[in-house]
């Protein structure tokens, strides 16, 4: 790949620089060495941690990481729906959803999904499928169909009850965080730079390298978090391919 034109670098969190509680062998030192090179933005589509929980938990693990350099599915879905003055119908974790609180209580003119785990209940997915029949908008903070879990294992992600949404209620959901382009385009404004000379590191072959790739950026998979070697014959080509984020040299 051509590192040349490269003037900034976007990177996935869990998967890439840790899996469950560790960093990745070298993780700690690669961000170091990515960040001393050129500006870094670390993207997440995690609905269950805000901005501020997600640098918490990469400092405990010895990361040195700043708030500003981090932007989460739900800092972007939050900052969505201020622009447009509403709440939501939300299918969101307890804790996810507590930090939308600060919202005006009316008007609800949108249903936001992310990973509600035992959220997903018919009572809230049928009243979030009743706002949107009532005329509201659905919102996916995420669409991932699915992640790597604490235990090591895959578990399933938002985007099949998206789907069921989507299905139930003839609407397309609006997708905020990756692989939305929009997503991509303010993560590279934030550092001054276009997409096309920008790189995304990421181990999900669809929402990171697809995504990334559409939006005009290049994207390199690591093979590791959710990777499946079965992901390189998805119809999606990697700029580059690396073992661990430890490999990258950019």
């Amino acid at each position: 790949m051509d590192t040349s034109s490269i003037n900034g670098i976007l990177c996935d969190i869990g998967g890439v620089l840790y899996e469950g509680e560790t960093p990745y062998p070298g993780a700690v030192e690669a961000v170091a060495r990515l960040k001393a090179s050129r500006p870094v933005r670390f993207i997440t589509n995690t609905t269950q941690k805000t901005g501020a929980q997600v640098v918490a938990k990469l400092s405990a693990m010895g990361f040195d990481i700043d708030p500003s350099e981090v932007m989460t599915a739900l800092d972007v879905t939050k900052a969505y729906l201020k622009r447009h003055g509403s709440t939501a119908t939300f299918l969101l974790t307890d804790s996810a959803q507590r930090f939308f609180d600060d919202l005006p209580s009316e008007p609800c003119r949108f249903v936001v999904v992310g990973d509600a785990q035992e959220n997903f209940t018919y009572a809230r997915m049928n009243a979030a499928f009743r706002t949107l029949v009532e005329g509201g908008e659905l919102l996916a903070a995420a669409k991932n169909r699915y992640f790597k879990d604490h235990d090591g294992r895959l578990s399933m992600d938002a985007g099949g009850f998206v789907s069921a949404l989507e299905f139930a209620s003839g609407k397309t959901a609006k997708v905020i965080g990756k692989p939305s382009a929009d997503f991509y385009t303010l993560a590279c404004a934030s550092m001054g730079i276009e997409p096309g000379s920008a790189v995304m590191i990421g181990d999900d072959i669809e929402s990171d390298i697809g995504g990334a790739q559409k939006a005009g950026l290049q994207g390199i998979l690591v093979r590791t978090g959710k990777f499946q070697p079965s992901d390189l014959q998805r119809g999606i080509t990697p700029d580059a391919v690396a073992d661990s984020i430890a490999s990258i040299m950019l």
